[in-house]
């Protein structure tokens, strides 16, 4: 995005803003920008937040320094009204709040519940508008973490409340988490060729920063907004040869092929009506197929193809930037329990 197009790096008029799944790293990006646009920003996150309740209350506030941090339970209505909104006024709701794992009972209690009870206490505090992150992957929902956001978003849409759903490619954190075997020697994995499907990623500051500047380009209100990263879109294959250029060593790659998760889908989909145990594990393979076989980029409904060159894109760092700073111990990954690969 040029100069002339971009929104200034303040908002007009500061607002009253709620923010949601704020410890997680877009969150605290999403916290950040808004805040440096003159928002007034509450967090509302949980007393033991983080992969694992990992987060302290303390470790929360030092996290989100510059903004209100309230704590609460966000799968509870009345802890959402009594705890975060606190019977008071907010111009806008910011959502990054996501499932942690995708299994169906997880992604259904949050990706839409919990989402549906705090649209609804919003509009009793009064709020207009609501920003939401999604994920592009909800153009060809399979799985039931795709099918529970795309209910929300309906759910959003049919509100009456301004809305902006924004909906990222991919995520860096997403995409690295080869570098570490990489680094000690063992090949780059890709499925069959390493072609078989593209990105554009984008970086959790440059996604925060465009989050953030919802709130004030109305150019973004009421769309549903697809978004990557800059540059242009890239492979598995691609990924991983970057990866070794920057590490200074030749390409070294193992091919897995598709056959091979749909033998672990099918299998454990097989034990899940036996053992309810092995159910959840088979969505998560599952989860792990779609990756390995759907290019994140925005889907053309009249081909059926995803369109790299109809992909927006925004931001400064590519993906290759933070493969670079990772190697160089100038930045860390925090994948969590989202971790496929």
């Amino acid at each position: 995005m040029d100069a002339a197009t971009r929104p200034p790096d303040r908002a007009a008029a500061g607002k009253r803003v709620l923010v949601l799944g704020a410890t997680g790293t877009i969150g605290r990006a999403a916290a950040r920008a808004l805040a440096r646009r003159g928002h007034e920003v509450v967090c509302f996150v949980r007393p033991r937040a983080g992969v694992g309740g990992g987060l302290t209350a303390d470790d929360s506030v030092a996290l989100l320094a510059g903004c209100a941090v309230r704590f609460g339970e966000v799968a509870d209505r009345a802890s959402l009204a009594r705890d975060g909104f606190r019977g008071e006024r907010f111009d806008a709701l910011v959502s990054c709040l996501a499932s942690r794992t995708g299994a169906p009972k997880d992604a259904w209690a949050i990706d839409y519940q919990a989402h549906v009870d705090a649209l609804a206490v919003a509009q009793e505090a009064g709020v207009r508008h609501m920003t939401l992150l999604s994920a592009i992957c909800v153009q060809k929902p399979l799985l039931a973490f795709q099918q529970a956001k795309l209910a929300f978003e309906n759910a959003l849409v049919a509100s009456g409340l301004t809305y902006s759903i924004v909906r990222p490619t991919a995520f860096f954190k997403s995409l690295s988490g080869q570098v570490e075997r990489v680094k000690q020697g063992k090949p780059f994995l890709v499925f069959g060729d390493g072609e078989l499907t593209a990105c554009k990623p984008i970086s959790d500051d440059d996604l925060g920063r465009y989050i953030a500047e919802c709130l004030d380009d109305e150019r973004r209100f009421n769309r549903i907004l697809p978004i990557g990263g800059p540059g242009e879109a890239i492979t598995p294959k691609q990924q991983g040869e970057r990866l070794f250029a920057l590490l200074g060593r030749e390409p070294k790659f193992r091919h897995a092929p598709l056959a091979l998760l749909d033998a672990i889908v099918f299998t454990l989909g097989a034990l899940g009506r036996v053992i309810p145990a092995l159910a959840e594990k088979a969505e998560l393979a599952r989860i792990g197929r779609y990756y390995a076989s759907e290019s994140m980029l925005l889907l053309d409904p009249a081909t059926g193809r995803y369109d790299a060159a109809a992909t927006p894109s925004t931001g400064e760092e590519t993906l290759f930037d933070f493969y670079a700073r990772l190697i160089k111990g100038e930045a860390a990954v925090e994948r969590g329990d989202h971790a496929v690969f």
